[in-house]
Parts: structure tokens; C-alpha cells; sequence
């Protein structure tokens, strides 16, 4: 059975006293949303089942600093939540449609490629259905051992969340599955100024500026990064009234296009995993590394050619608004009230150029450290010979005597590849940490295959855009 909200909230306010959750996601993003869907249409109709989830955001919403206008998915609405495990779902980006009127509409556009704005509200349609699984507006701080009886053998785990007021919750639960995300990548000569409000990450792009633009005016900005990120915010500031100038510094030398042909986007495949989970370390650094350019610090081919074309238009009228300082770095930040000054160097002969700019925003990427320091508590608990390296269900190999288990979702690009911090299996991903948490992955397979669609309410609740 699921979680109803109040059921699951009393249970957190007390968690020795209340029964022991069989799942417990950690964040509620695509993944652990895709992971709510199978399991609810996996299980059968009244399964002894319970799980929920903990998010840390106030409500459902989808990098929402980076809801750009004209910026488009770079996969297919087919990898969806669901369509890869089962099509007929009635959680599918084509049945979103359906109930939102826009079936016709949207196949007139001829786009496998929806707005990111759209497929965040696809995301949240999702999301409402399980409102009464997921606690939102609480972090979790840590996840530790729960010993059953005085032999030391793991049970269960204790989950400690808090919230923005700093009220902790503690819930237990057989299962833990970790879907965190990535904490920003700062280059280290913008460490010293981490927080300072001129100088922000894109993962609060929007908030940040708008922020900034309410408290002093913003006509010169400095862009780092050389990827898709970094150039949708060059185009988004580009076509901001004021006339914004920006330079975009790039340590590349030229803005490589991402390679998406169809040979090589096999990788993303769900089938792909398992080649590549079955290679010898080395060979899969190597894999990773000749495939790096369809994901880092690349940039979709038609944003190239925008940026070009804008670059260009200057060379036509004279009026040099922008600049791309590529194969450049700053080396050192410096900021006050007024502004942030930078050095910066070109990589090839170490020439130099000091810039004041009134925001610098960093396009620099993610870390997907997180999960180590929520579960440090378990360490003694965890193999030895692996560690925080998953086994081929995502799950984490656990010392004798432990009956717990710990999953990841979007920790595991070196052993799973590329595809493990994208949508791209999403919904296969999601079948294979359900089949595992089931206890039998051949037989959930047949039960969700068995089980009939349940059917949808008359009207789904709409957790809105944020």
C-alpha cells in the first residue's frame, strides 16, 4: 500500500513507534519520481508495501532556474518516466497530453523535442499523483544504522531530515534509495567568493539575477563554462532588454557541438549498462572518456550557430556588444559591493587581461559527491573491496549481516555510464530498483506485466511550474 500523507507524517514524528517504512527515497527529482511510478504499477493491488519520500524543495519542480524561454529538451519525449518500461501507462508524456488537450497541437509541432517548460510541467502533472508519498520542504542530514537485537546485524536504517525551521524527523526504512543530484562545481579561484551575491552558479541562474537586478543594475556579465548550459544563459542574456554585454569564457578553444548521431547515442541504452558494467575498470575510463564529448563541455549544434550568428551581426554593424574569450580561464576573482573583477589569462600563451563585470555566473557543472557524506555513518557497515561503488541493481554491497539495503540514482556514471545523471533510463532504471527491492526481479517483471493499468482519477492533481 502507499503512504497516505498522514499516516506517513505521523509515523515521522515518531519513528520507534510507528512500523518500519519498506522504502524510503531520498530527494523526489525524475528519478525518484520515475521509481514512485513503477512501484506503484509493479505491486500488486493491495501489496503489504509501504514507501515514500523526502524532498527538500517546498514543492515539485524540475532545475527551475533554468526554465529558459525557447530552450528545448535534448532527448526525446519518449524517455519519458515510463514509456521505455511500459507504454501503456497512463503516466506517459503522451497521455499528459491527451488529458491537457494538446495531443494534436503538439504533434503538429513535428518535434520529438519538447520545451523544457513543458516537460517540467509533464514532471509536476506526474508529481501531484503522489502527493501523499512525498514530504517536501525537508533535507535529509543523515542515514544510519538502526542494529537489530545485540548482534550487530543491520535490520533497517534511521533516516534524520530536517526542516527550513530546523524541526528534525527521523523515519526507519528496510530501503533507502539515494536520488540527491549534484551540488555545484566552483573552480577554484571563485571558492573564496561562494555565496557572494554577483557571483552565482546556473543552478540558481534565474533566481540569482533577478535578485541582483532588484538591488543594482546589471550591464556587464561574465559567463564561465564551455557547455549547454553556459550557452543557453549567453543567448537568454543576449535577448534580455538592456542590453546586457556579456563575455562567455571558455576553457576550450572552440565550442564543440554534441555528438548525437545515432551510432553513438547507443550508449544511453539501457543494454549499453550492462556492456559497460562488465568491463574491466580501465577499459571503462576509457569508454567514458571517447564518449565524454556527447555530454561535457559540449553544446547543441543549433545553439553554436546561434551564438555565431549573433557574434557575426556584430562584425557587420561595428557595435561589439559580446565577446567569447575561448580558450580562456579566470585565475582570480576578486569582488565588492560594486562588482567582480577577474583575471583573466588565455591558456596557450598565459596573456593576461583584468575585467570588471557586475555579475559573474558559472556554468562550471556538478559534483556528485553528496551521497557519500549523507551515508558516512553506514561505512562500517559497507564492503570493504567496493565501498560507495554499486552493484549492477544500483545497489551498494553491504557487509554480512546486513539485511538493509542502500540504492543509487545518479552516483553511478563509472561503473554505469554516461546515461546514469540523464533522463535517458530513467524508466529502466526505475523497473530495476523496484524489481530489486521486491526480492525478485523476474517475478516482478511477470507481476507488472500481469497487473492490469489501474485506472486514473477523473482529474490528476497539478503540482503547477514553481
Amino acid at each position: 500500500m502507499l503512504y497516505s500523507a498522514s499516516t506517513f507524517a505521523a509515523h515521522g514524528t515518531d519513528a520507534g513507534a510507528g512500523p518500519v517504512l519498506d522504502l524510503l527515497g531520498i530527494g523526489f527529482g525524475p528519478s525518484n519520481l520515475a521509481l514512485a511510478v513503477a512501484l506503484r504499477e509493479m505491486l500488486p493491488q493491495q501489496a503489504p508495501f509501504r514507501f515514500g519520500f523526502v524532498e527538500k524543495k517546498p514543492g515539485f519542480v524540475w532545475h527551475g532556474n533554468m526554465l529558459l524561454d525557447n530552450s528545448r529538451m535534448q532527448i526525446s519525449f519518449l524517455k519519458d518516466l515510463v514509456t521505455m518500461r511500459n507504454p501503456a501507462s497512463r503516466y506517459t508524456f503522451i497521455n499528459y497530453l491527451h488529458e491537457r488537450e494538446r495531443l494534436l497541437d503538439f504533434i503538429n509541432t513535428r518535434t520529438f523535442y519538447p520545451s523544457r517548460y513543458e516537460f517540467n510541467d509533464y514532471l509536476s502533472w506526474v508529481a501531484g499523483d503522489f502527493a501523499d508519498a512525498c514530504h517536501y520542504g525537508e533535507e535529509v542530514v543523515s542515514v544510519a544504522p538502526e542494529p537489530a537485537g545485540g548482534n550487530g546485524d543491520l535490520a533497517c536504517l534511521r533516516v534524520t531530515s530536517r526542516t527550513a525551521e530546523g524541526a528534525l524527523t527521523e523515519r526507519r526504512a528496510r530501503n533507502v534509495v539515494v536520488s540527491v543530484g549534484g551540488a555545484p562545481s566552483i573552480p577554484d579561484a571563485f571558492v573564496p567568493l561562494r555565496g557572494h551575491p554577483r557571483v552565482f552558479h546556473s543552478s540558481s541562474y534565474l533566481e540569482s539575477l533577478e535578485r541582483l537586478e532588484r538591488t543594482a543594475p546589471v550591464r556587464r556579465v561574465a559567463v564561465i563554462g564551455s557547455g549547454q548550459s553556459a550557452a543557453e544563459i549567453f543567448l537568454d542574456l543576449h535577448g534580455r532588454e538592456g542590453g546586457i554585454a556579456v563575455d562567455l569564457v571558455s576553457r576550450v578553444p572552440a565550442l564543440k557541438p554534441a555528438d548525437d548521431s545515432p551510432f553513438v547515442n547507443e550508449i544511453f541504452n539501457p543494454r549499453y549498462i550492462d556492456y559497460l558494467f562488465s568491463r574491466e575498470a580501465t577499459e571503462r575510463e576509457q569508454l567514458l572518456r571517447e564518449f565524454g564529448n556527447t555530454n561535457y563541455a559540449v553544446v547543441d549544434t543549433d545553439l553554436i550557430e546561434a551564438i555565431y550568428e549573433v557574434l557575426y551581426q556584430q562584425k557587420v554593424t561595428g557595435k561589439v556588444r559580446h565577446r567569447l574569450l575561448a580558450g580562456s580561464e579566470a585565475r582570480h576573482a576578486e569582488a565588492d559591493a560594486d562588482g567582480v573583477r577577474l583575471d583573466i589569462a588565455r591558456r596557450d600563451d598565459g596573456a593576461h587581461q583584468l575585467q570588471r563585470y557586475d555579475a559573474v555566473i558559472l556554468a562550471t557543472g556538478y559534483r556528485r559527491e553528496l551521497h557519500q557524506s549523507l551515508l558516512a555513518p553506514l561505512a562500517s557497515y559497507l564492503d570493504d573491496a567496493k565501498g560507495f561503488q554499486a552493484d549492477r541493481d544500483y545497489r551498494l554491497q553491504m557487509a554480512p549481516g546486513c539485511q538493509a539495503g542502500v540504492f543509487l540514482q545518479g552516483c553511478c556514471e563509472a561503473t554505469h555510464g554516461l546515461s546514469d545523471t540523464l533522463l535517458s533510463v530513467l524508466a529502466v532504471r526505475a523497473q530495476e530498483i523496484a524489481a530489486a527491492v521486491l526480492g525478485n526481479r523476474a517475478g516482478a517483471a511477470c507481476a507488472m506485466e500481469a497487473e492490469p493499468p489501474r485506472s486514473r482519477p477523473a482529474r490528476v492533481a497539478h503540482a503547477g511550474t514553481h
